[in-house]
């Protein structure tokens, strides 16, 4: 079984309307790659480093698979409609393949 895959993203939304058509079809987007949100938005504490206003925590059935779904034209299409509307940090992580 390998291990999971995790999109870890961090934004700054400056344009909360424009940044809006871009959730919605995130959905689809990450459903097709079996992507499943864990964290979105929330209470948090920076303890240490540049933190950003919201945080989100995606996980997909493998590493390969988070990288796929970031790949994808769908998704690539999805990140110019973000962009004029935030600024964001993305890092995408395998996880521990551990019982």
């Amino acid at each position: 079984m390998a291990a999971k895959g995790y999109w870890i993203g961090c934004a700054d939304v400056h344009n909360e309307e424009g940044y809006k058509p871009y959730i919605a079809a995130n959905s689809a987007i990450f459903k097709k790659y079996g992507g499943r949100l864990l964290v979105r938005g929330g209470k948090y504490t920076a303890f240490e480093g540049h933190s950003r206003s919201r945080n989100v925590v995606i996980e997909f059935p493998d590493y390969e698979t988070a990288l796929a779904c970031y790949n994808s034209a769908e998704y690539q299409a999805n990140i110019k409609v973000r962009q004029p509307h935030s600024v964001c940090d993305v890092t995408i992580v395998e996880g521990v393949d551990s019982p």
